[in-house]
């Protein structure tokens, strides 16, 4: 029933951010120190996720607003096609080049960029949520 399932997921909610931080922390703590080795390779990166990111979402959000679609599926609609699903990379990249390897390193950076970019944008959609219709 719905109200078993709401109920399910207010329990579940403080694990999945528990479990969304120590992800985070895991991975900074396996790369945390070629990222304060080389920032200026973590800008390379980094940047070009950061606009990309809010881009494709600005993009998104912005048609989806003209468009007069519902917000319940704007924002979904929004971040699903902003993400970059760097969790699948991670495992993708550490499996085929190795922990050490560049491409361990870009994806690390990608989900400590994309993170708290997928928040900042979850957070706006909440707040514009009135502007939809």
């Amino acid at each position: 029933s719905a109200a078993r399932i709401d109920l399910f997921r207010e329990r579940i909610k403080p694990w999945s951010m528990i479990g969304l931080i120590a992800t985070v922390v895991i991975l900074f703590g396996l790369q945390g120190q070629v990222i304060l080795d080389r920032p200026q390779v973590i800008a390379l990166i980094a940047v070009p996720i950061l606009i990309q990111s809010y881009g494709i979402f600005a993009l998104a959000y912005a048609s989806a607003w003209a468009l007069r679609v519902p917000h319940k599926i704007a924002a979904p609609c929004a971040l699903i096609g902003t993400s970059n699903f760097f969790e699948l990379a991670v495992a993708v990249a550490i499996s085929l080049f190795g922990l050490n390897s560049g491409a361990a390193l870009a994806t690390v950076v990608g989900v400590l960029v994309e993170v708290p970019v997928m928040l900042s944008l979850v957070a706006f959609a909440n707040r514009t949520r009135e502007g939809f219709t």
